[in-house]
């Protein structure tokens, strides 16, 4: 039980913290870029380069695995040409990371303030305007969806092949656009836990081998988790008050407001190169 309760820690995919918990093979460095990990995540997804050699296999099509878990970041933890608006240092992951090129062409409509405070937590609750990065997690576990990145694995299934759907959002105090709720779980699709849907016009998803993410990693204190990333290169808006109606709605999931990011991965040490999208 043991272990499984340190692999429901390690699997927390920018929500929950590794401290304490690495592989006696793997090497933390205090200063400087951790060696002998996996290639880590995130990055800049318009970079092919990568000079990380630990290799490992792509997880399955999403369709073919279970969904296990949604959640979403304050700022995009990612960078790409539509989502580079560099959002400062900030401090425990917040006010930091990226923001959606878009957010700085919104109308006076779309930026109106909201009747009700979205997403409340400690570091403020969301605003028209702000970004955020939606990460959909699929497991190869037979598993149901549930509160933590704990869902994703199970006492006879504790090394899944993991995958993480990635969309980033402006956000827009404007119901005529996309309706957060439109993409959260659906229910068993041929025998799978799935969304209702994943975005499907934000471009072609950039695909690559990476790790776990969150604030409590940087190029000094490595993930040594494995995992396939698909992340869409264009930004798209949706409707903030469809967003903290699923923070206030009780979901499966029990997510109530956006998680810290971790800062960008660039050395290419730590990084595996992406192959060109066909």
């Amino acid at each position: 039980m043991q272990v499984r309760n340190n692999l429901f820690i390690a699997l927390a995919i920018g929500v929950l913290s590794l401290n304490g918990i690495a592989s006696d093979s793997h090497e933390l460095a205090e200063h400087g870029t951790c060696t002998g990990f996996g290639p880590q995540t995130p990055r800049d997804i318009d970079s092919l380069v990568g000079a990380n050699e630990r290799l490992f296999q792509l997880a399955p099509s999403y369709k073919e695995m279970n969904l296990c878990n949604i959640h979403f970041h304050e700022n995009a933890e990612h960078k790409s040409k539509e989502f580079s608006i560099f959002a400062g240092e900030g401090s425990h992951g917040y006010e930091s990371g990226y923001k959606c090129n878009i957010s700085k062409k919104l109308t006076a409509a779309e930026l109106a303030p909201t009747k009700e405070q979205i997403c409340k937590n400690e570091h403020g609750d969301l605003v028209p305007g702000d970004t955020i990065e939606v990460h959909w997690v699929f497991s190869s576990c037979d598993v149901a969806p549930g509160k933590g990145l704990g869902s994703c694995v199970s006492e006879k299934c504790a090394n899944p092949n993991l995958r993480v759907e990635t969309q980033v959002f402006t956000l827009v105090n404007d119901p005529k656009a996309l309706d957060f709720n439109t993409l959260m779980y659906e229910g068993k699709i041929n025998g799978l836990h799935q969304p209702k849907a994943l975005p499907s016009n934000t471009g072609k998803p950039v695909v690559f081998t990476g790790s776990t993410t969150g604030p409590s990693y940087s190029d000094s204190k490595c993930s040594p988790y494995q995992v396939t990333w698909s992340v869409r290169p264009s930004c798209a808006k949706v409707d903030i008050n469809t967003v903290g109606k699923w923070c206030a709605s009780g979901n499966v999931f029990q997510e109530d407001h956006a998680h810290g990011v971790r800062k960008l991965v660039t050395d290419p040490k730590l990084l595996s190169k992406i192959k060109k999208q066909k």
